[in-house]
């Protein structure tokens, strides 16, 4: 156990899908999982493991803002012994291609956050990648299944009410396509703790028509990314 979870070390998979809002893990786990059981509660951030295609899956609530994340990934990645984990969110569309609905598939994350220089990660003009093997099977798996997608940089905010433009953030990121909070911390803790992590996302709302998703279409609708987090989870080979 840890201060925020409350599982044992067995209870939790070696792959982990995190998403914000822990109803939303409920809700993939009851939808899609069998002999589901839920192992943690601790602050209602729930989390639950259960098998998709015969594959044990951990399905739990990471909260919002990198902080959040940051403690959650950290204790599942150093303290459970989890391999990898695949961030299944939601963002906001920057750009005119990305609209609500649409699968975003994060390349890297640009952020201000000074997250990975308090944890030690190395970063470059403030700029982390996804996980490159991850990427590459993520990819693959997507275009087999026909699944349509946009690809490409987010913009991993620690202010949901920014003062700045949206013009000024797709220029500062170098084109940036969605806005989220979380994944620029999930990749600092992957890369100090060597472990692997790749973003998902569902565009929930787009800043250029101000079109957006209710907090239940939030919760349920995001589909496409769950199955294609899931089939990308059975896919992964690790290694003993």
């Amino acid at each position: 156990m840890t201060p925020h979870i409350n599982a044992k070390l067995s209870d939790i998979a070696k792959i982990v899908i995190l998403t914000g809002d822990p109803l939303r893990a409920k809700w993939i786990s009851e939808t899609y999982l069998t002999r589901v059981k839920q192992i943690n509660h601790v602050r209602g951030m729930l989390g639950f493991s259960g098998y998709y295609q015969n594959k044990k899956i951990t399905v739990m609530g990471h909260g919002m803002g990198m902080p959040s994340v940051g403690i959650y990934s950290y204790e599942l990645f150093k303290f459970y012994k989890v391999h990898t984990i695949i961030r299944a969110g939601s963002c906001g569309g920057m750009v005119k291609n990305v609209k609500v609905g649409d699968v975003v598939i994060t390349q890297d994350a640009f952020s201000n956050s000074i997250y990975a220089q308090e944890v030690g990660a190395i970063v470059h003009n403030k700029i982390l990648p996804s996980d490159p093997m991850l990427l590459a099977l993520v990819l693959k798996i997507a275009n087999a299944k026909h699944i349509p997608f946009c690809l490409g940089r987010i913009y991993s905010e620690d202010a949901f009410y920014s003062k700045f433009t949206l013009a000024q953030r797709v220029k500062e990121s170098g084109g940036a396509i969605a806005a989220e909070m979380e994944a620029f911390a999930l990749y600092a803790n992957a890369q100090i703790l060597r472990k692997h992590a790749i973003t998902l996302l569902t565009c929930s709302d787009s800043m250029i028509t101000h079109q957006a998703m209710s907090s239940a279409q939030r919760q349920t609708s995001f589909t496409k990314m769950v199955e294609l987090a899931l089939a990308t989870a059975v896919a992964i080979k690790i290694k003993d």
